[in-house]
Order: structure tokens, then sequence, then C-alpha cells
């Protein structure tokens, strides 16, 4: 009986042996997938970046940085041609911000109802239809902004056209909000029930426990949403190109039609003779709006950031 327990416990430990090695070899290859992942995403990102110095820094040659970036005049085919960003860059803040200021509350406000307010039916049927949205093509909402929201925004506000930042900046909203409500739904859905009962415990009414404790624990997944949000409000293309107008001059007012720099990219890639002067300065308004989507996130890093040691004490 003794070496028949013996040997089962020899076996047992064999089998164990067996299993724990073939579960570090299984981490290591999730490990090393991870690991190839991740470098493949900085070589790709690298490379972007890469192509935007080699193809846009040659313009400078031409046209001063000064004059490219603060000119009013953008002339490609004039002699010689005149490059200045400065309109492209008042629209591309111009239509985000409104966007931004549209989507963000009404879109954290829906996650908020659907995550602590709405009974599981009702979120069950309410967020795969805004999921939805998300899969509609740009070109449809530029249709639909072109069709029903111009002639609105024109009535509205006595405009000549509609076709304004205004009427863009909505229709970014509408794309925007479906990132919103969905990121920001699952960061409050996240939180732990132990921090709402707490909070209840002490007196705290729904609305006091959604605005001083959920909210403030998924700030994080909240701040991740919108930063989703307004990163596919700066770089969408197509809705823009078909609503804002596309006009050559500084806006002073969301109202005024506009040309953001997205636009102005695939307007003009088109016409433009490869490596010739417009070509160059199209690329160095891409290396442009790569530098402002960067110098965004780098501000929310630090914005959240603060809000966690905030928090925190």
């Amino acid at each position: 009986m003794r070496k028949r327990s013996a040997s089962i416990a020899i076996a047992r430990d064999a089998r164990t042996k067996g299993l724990q090695r073939r579960w570090r070899v299984g981490e290591r290859v999730i490990e090393g997938g991870i690991f190839l992942a991740s470098l493949l995403a900085i070589v790709v990102l690298l490379g972007i970046v890469a192509v935007l110095l080699r193809q846009g820094l040659p313009i400078f040659a031409h046209t001063p940085p000064w004059e490219f970036l603060f000119g009013t005049k953008w002339y490609p085919v004039s002699e010689p041609p005149t490059f200045g960003t400065t309109t492209f860059f008042v629209a591309t803040i111009w239509v985000p911000v409104v966007a931004t200021v549209i989507a963000v509350p009404i879109g954290v406000a829906c996650a908020a109802y659907l995550a602590e307010v709405a009974p599981s039916s009702v979120r069950e049927s309410v967020k795969p239809v805004i999921e939805l949205l998300a899969g509609i093509p740009s070109v449809v909402i530029g249709f639909i902004g072109l069709l029903l929201l111009s002639p609105l925004v024109q009535s509205m506000f006595n405009l000549n056209t509609g076709l304004s930042g205004l009427a863009a900046g909505i229709m970014l909203s509408l794309m925007s909000l479906p990132i919103i409500v969905s990121v920001s739904e699952d960061a409050l859905r996240a939180i732990p029930d132990e921090f709402r009962q707490a909070a209840y415990a002490l007196g705290a009414t729904r609305w006091e426990v959604v605005r001083h404790v959920s909210i403030p624990a998924a700030l994080s997944g909240i701040s991740a949403a919108i930063m989703l949000g307004v990163g596919r409000a700066i770089g969408e293309t197509m809705t823009v190109l078909m609503i804002a107008g596309g006009a050559l001059a500084v806006p002073v007012s969301p109202t005024q039609p506009m040309m953001p720099m997205t636009a102005a990219i695939a307007s003009g890639i088109g016409n433009a003779v490869r490596g010739g002067p417009q070509y160059q300065a199209l690329f160095a308004i891409g290396l442009l709006l790569f530098l402002i989507t960067l110098a965004v996130n780098l501000i929310a890093d630090r914005v959240l950031e603060r809000q966690k040691r905030k928090f925190v004490r």
C-alpha cells in the first residue's frame, strides 16, 4: 500500500509539473504576442511620422514656417504659390469644439442614465441601438446633414447658406455620441456596487450618488471615452468636406462656412502633383494635424492625472 501511495503521489507530482510547464509555455507565448503587438503599433506610428516628415518638411524650403503656420492665404496655383494654414487651423478648432460641447454632456448623461437609473430591459434595448449609430458611414451622415440639417441651420440663423462649421459640428457630435455613451456606460458599470451602497447608507440621494460617487470613480474611463469622441471629431473627413462649406477664409463664428484641415487634404490631394509644392504642403498639414492630436492627448492625460490625485486625497 505504501509503495502504491508513493507511486500515486509521484504520478500526481509529475502531472502537476507538466501542467505548470505547459502553463509557463502558454504564458510566454501570450506575453510574446502582446510584446509583438505593442512593438508593431510603435513601428507603425514611427513609420507614419517618418512619412509625414519626409513628405511635408520640404515645403519649408519654399515657404517660411512662420508664413505657413500663420498665413491666411492659400493659393497653390499662383506664381509663386502661397501656403498659409491659419484658415484651416481655426476651422479645425471650431468644428471639434462645437461637436464636443454638444456630445460630451449628452453622452455622459445618457451613460449615467443607462448605468445608474434605467432598468435592465431598457438598457439592453437602448444601448445596442446607440452602438449601431457608430456603424453608419460618414458619407451617409454627410448626406443627412446636407439634406436635413443645413436648411434648418440656414433658416434658424438667417444665413446665406447652411453649410457651416455649426452644421458640421452638430453632425460630428452625432458620430461621437455612440463612442462616448458606450465607453462611459461600461466604465460606470465597472464600479463596485459597494461604493453606491455605502453612499446610500449615508443618506445620499440617487443624484448625489451619480454625481459624487459614480462619475468620479469612473473618471478615467469617461475621460477615455471623451478623448475617443474628440479624436473622431478631429479626424473626420467626409462629413466636414460635405457640410462645412469649404470657404478659404478665417472663420470668426461657427455659423460661417469653413474648411478644416482634413477637408483641405481630401479636396486638394487629388489635384496636387506628386512631389510638388502643393503635395508637400498637404503633407505638412497632415503633420500639423498629427501634432494637434498629440497635444490634445497629452493635455487630457495631464488633466486626468490631476483628477486622480485630487480624488485620491
